[in-house]
C-alpha cells in the first residue's frame, strides 16, 4: 500500500499500534474513532501490505543478562553485489548481531551487537566477524548508556508535513 493511499485513520492506527501493539482491536477502534469491524479490516490490510511487519515485545536486554552492546563498523574488501549479499546473509546467521545496515561512505556496514559480557563479544569479534570472508576492517564502539531508543517512525513529523502540504 503506497504512502499516498493511507488516510488519517490508517496513520492513526499505525501510530497507536506502534506505541502499544498489544491493545485489543476494540480499544484501537475507540482510540482512532471508528467501530471495531472496519478497524480490524484496516489493520489486516496494513499487515497484508507490509506496513505492519510484526508485533514484538520490547525486552530489557541488560535485565536478561546482555550487559554489552557494541556498534561495529565493518569495511569489506569487495563491494560487488554478490559479496554484499553474502555478508548480509552471514549477519543474519550471527545471533549476537541484532541489526545490520549497509552504509555509504567510508564504512560498508554498521552492526548493532549484544552480548552477555565483553569476553563473549571479543570471541565473536575475533573468531567470527573479523575472520569472515571479505571482511577487511572492523572498528567497534562500546555503548556506555542509552539516551534514547525509540522504535518505529515519528508519526507527529509525518502528520505535520502532511498538514503543510494540504
Amino acid at each position: 500500500m503506497p504512502m499516498s493511499k493511507l488516510d488519517q485513520i490508517d496513520r492513526m492506527i499505525l501510530a497507536e499500534l506502534q506505541a502499544d501493539g498489544r491493545m485489543t482491536n476494540v480499544e484501537l477502534a475507540r482510540r482512532v474513532g471508528i467501530s471495531a469491524p472496519p478497524c480490524l479490516r484496516r489493520v489486516r490490510t496494513l499487515e497484508d501490505s507490509g506496513l505492519i511487519r510484526g508485533y514484538h515485545a520490547d525486552v530489557d536486554a541488560r535485565a536478561l543478562g546482555f550487559e554489552v552492546q557494541v556498534f561495529a563498523m565493518v569495511g569489506l574488501t569487495s563491494q560487488a553485489e554478490v559479496d554484499l549479499s553474502a555478508f548480509e546473509a552471514q549477519c543474519r546467521d550471527w545471533p549476537l548481531v541484532r541489526e545490520c545496515h549497509m552504509l555509504n561512505g567510508e564504512v560498508d556496514f554498521i552492526l548493532k551487537c549484544v552480548a552477555p559480557d565483553l569476553s563473549s563479544f571479543q570471541s565473536f569479534l575475533t573468531e567470527e566477524l573479523t575472520a569472515a570472508d571479505n571482511v577487511a576492517s572492523v572498528k567497534t564502539s562500546l555503548v556506555i548508556r542509552d539516551a534514547k531508543d525509540e522504535p518505529g517512525v515519528p508519526f507527529e513529523v509525518l502528520e505535520a508535513r502532511l498538514s503543510e502540504e494540504a
